[in-house]
């Protein structure tokens, strides 16, 4: 049992998410690229008792990992990115069209790997466009999208026409928590989403 989490943007609220859905599952959390500190491996850490797999890059500039990479003289080799087996929740950096480097997008890794993806949105104005696009974006690359992850406040008219124009399933909406903490999270998390929605045979 192994996911993709990624998202329609940056800071939407895709890392709470991801905290939320390892720790539910028991798996691991992931984060093969971290472009500005501290990481959302922390983050992770402190919402949900989970283990965490060590970054392959972790860089220190908050930008695209392509740009930070330059910044820092790293190189980034994007077949190094290679998925452990066993249940895992792997995020993504920001939407998926972020260049690790001038000739790669993360969409493209997710390509290679074929893991499903879970596409978190947020609620707010815009998102219908921006979610549409990007499940567009995943079926042109023949990526297996698990469903889609709503987060912030209930937005039904958006969240019924991104699911029925994008034949997309809604796995739930994960509100905005206050304060948040592993506890809330955990709460939270368990009343808006189902465990046997995430119960899935990879492709080869």
């Amino acid at each position: 049992m192994r996911f993709v989490v990624t998202g329609t943007d940056t800071g939407i609220g895709k890392t709470v998410f991801a905290a939320g859905l390892a720790g539910m599952l028991g798996a691991r959390y992931w984060k093969p690229v971290q472009a500005g500190l501290p990481g959302d491996s922390e983050t992770v850490a402190d919402l949900a008792d989970v283990e965490i797999v060590p970054e392959i890059y972790c860089l220190k500039m908050p930008a695209s990992p392509h740009q930070a990479a330059a910044e820092e003289g790293v190189t980034i080799d994007s077949h190094s990115l290679v998925p452990p087996e066993g249940p895992l929740v792997i995020e993504g950096a920001g939407g998926l069209m972020v260049p690790l480097t001038r000739q790669t997008l993360f969409i493209d890794v997710f390509a290679r790997w074929r893991i499903p993806v879970i596409l978190c949105a947020r609620t707010r104005l815009g998102t219908i466009n921006h979610t549409l696009l990007s499940i567009e974006a995943v079926r042109a690359r023949k990526i297996p999208l698990h469903g889609i992850a709503f987060i912030g406040d209930a937005n039904p008219e958006s969240e019924k026409a991104i699911t029925e124009i994008g034949k997309v399933k809604r796995l739930g909406r994960l509100p905005v928590i206050t304060p948040l903490t592993a506890g809330n999270l955990a709460m939270a998390f368990l009343k808006a989403f189902n465990p046997a929605d995430f119960s899935v045979v990879e492709r080869a």
